[in-house]
């Protein structure tokens, strides 16, 4: 016999993680070609956008697996908004997964009041809507090819994001 329970369980939840992680990779020959390779952990990636006096001016934060970018948040202030600021943060997190991390896709979701525009002009193809969630908003998945332009050899890590202090772009 079994019975349901709906009460929040911290430990239930990471075993029930665990065990469907476990049967999606004995399940999937795809997922198992990952093993020991650079692809095969989950890798936070966060670029910041610090204003002339330390800051937060902007930011994005993702991660990389499995040869995939998958941007979480990207977020610039209002006051900065503009000047292009979006697109260089975006370009860098693109460039550290593809160059550093070796991916060569990129995915995000963004709803439809927010920036879908923003994200075609970076390249960016709608490949999912999602109406109505939440209702009367419709979220968007987009993904983008991150291959090097043949000839381009791959740049080394950066640490600090560039900038040119005191310029407009």
């Amino acid at each position: 016999m079994f019975r349901l329970e709906t009460e929040v369980d911290k430990e239930r939840r990471i075993l029930l993680g665990r065990r469907l992680h476990d049967d999606n990779w004995d399940g999937s020959p795809e997922l198992r070609a990952l093993r020991s390779t650079p692809a095969e952990h989950e890798v936070p990636l966060e670029v910041w956008l610090l204003d002339d006096a330390g800051e937060l001016a902007g930011g994005l934060s993702g991660r990389t697996w499995a040869y995939w970018l998958h941007v979480d948040l990207l977020w610039v202030d209002a006051r900065h908004r503009g000047l292009g600021l979006g697109s260089r943060l975006l370009a860098e997190a693109e460039s550290l997964a593809r160059d550093g991390r070796a991916c060569t896709r990129s995915r995000l979701e963004t709803w439809g009041f927010q920036a879908p525009g923003f994200y075609r002009k970076q390249g960016y193809e709608v490949v999912g809507e999602v109406e109505d969630y939440p209702p009367g908003v419709s979220e968007f998945i987009l993904v983008k090819r991150l291959d090097r332009p043949a000839g381009r050899p791959p740049r080394g890590p950066r640490g600090r994001f560039p900038g040119r202090r005191g310029r407009r772009r």
